[in-house]
């Protein structure tokens, strides 16, 4: 049971305070999703749910990706997972953590991409790919932590590719994401989070020193045959998700989507905080609600919303996270 905002208040300092009057407002309009103080926020300020919305799109429209014009199947089931209906690709139902770092670009483009390689070999291919590469390579994305574009970041999977990497940790492919999940300023599982952002980690052109790989960086680039953007039209992205595998998708965020625990989100109250990039791997329609949903899969550790998961309501552009789809297909 949630405590009330004057019940709390004394407890509480800074931002805090906000977010429990924020969370009092959603639970109490009852619009299809539950509000809650996680753990990954409390005790910091809003600052730090902006670092992590890196999503920064390119200056010259020129360089946007081309459209894809999908034309939408003419039956679409119900509910849609990616999870289940490629249950043989082993990270496709992952969440991985940005740690302290605006890499939520580079985070859905790599995610959704290790996802297509492997629908698109029919499983007979599974690397893992790298977000530190994408992070620290790209130049022509944006600025690594400080934020980039995730059409920039498709196309650079066609003209370079990125090579495999584990998450934190894990030295068992090429480059490592180096950066570790953490806490923001409460105990929980992890340290806790720099009270800064983290730099971004400097250019590489081999793997990890400790690398248990044996592959050399040059020769373990996975690059992509083509890179667009999906015309927004939710039949059209659902079409493509169903036909190619998940998607990247960026949306705005408000100071009510960090206290997200379940249910399918819309924006209610709170001020604009930053654009955020994430993976679409299907949809529904929420039982209790009857409202229509994207399953989304965040960036942010297992310990926020749905177990690292939320979902968002579709079909009416909420927060504009139908107006921003990029993807791309594999080079076999």
């Amino acid at each position: 049971m949630l405590v009330g905002a004057a019940a709390m208040r004394p407890l509480l300092s800074g931002d805090d305070v906000v977010r429990v009057d924020l969370i009092n407002q959603v639970n109490s309009a009852k619009v299809g999703w539950t509000a809650g103080l996680n753990s990954r926020f409390a005790g910091s300020s809003f600052n730090a749910t902006r670092s992590l919305l890196g999503v920064k799109f390119h200056a010259d429209p020129a360089r946007r990706l081309p459209v894809k014009r999908v034309a939408a199947a003419a039956t679409l089931p119900t509910s849609f997972d990616s999870r289940t209906q490629w249950s043989n690709c082993k990270y496709i139902g992952e969440i991985r953590d940005q740690s302290s770092c605006g890499s939520c670009w580079a985070h859905g483009c790599v995610e959704a991409a290790t996802d297509r390689i492997c629908i698109g070999t029919s499983g007979a291919s599974q690397p893992h790919l790298s977000v530190q590469d994408l992070n620290s390579n790209c130049g022509q994305c944006g600025d690594g932590c400080g934020g980039g574009d995730p059409g920039s970041a498709w196309e650079y999977l066609t003209t370079n590719g990125v090579v495999t990497g584990g998450n934190y940790g894990d030295e068992s492919w090429c480059a490592m994401y180096s950066l570790p999940q953490c806490d923001h300023h409460t105990t929980g599982k992890y340290p806790p989070c720099p009270s800064t952002e983290y730099n971004t980690p400097p250019p590489f052109s081999s793997c990890d020193a400790n690398s248990t790989y044996t592959t050399p960086y040059a020769n373990d680039l996975h690059v992509f045959a083509t890179a667009y953007s999906v015309n927004p039209d939710a039949n059209s992205i659902a079409t493509e998700i169903m036909t190619n595998g998940p998607v990247e998708a960026a949306f705005d965020v408000y100071a009510d989507f960090e206290s997200y625990k379940s249910g399918v989100y819309q924006h209610v109250t709170g001020d604009y905080l930053g654009g955020h990039a994430v993976k679409i791997l299907g949809w529904g329609v929420d039982a209790a609600s009857n409202l229509p949903y994207w399953l989304v899969a965040n960036s942010w550790n297992t310990d926020w919303g749905e177990k690292g998961f939320f979902r968002i309501l579709r079909g009416s552009d909420e927060c504009g996270i139908e107006d921003n789809i990029v993807a791309g297909l594999y080079k076999n």
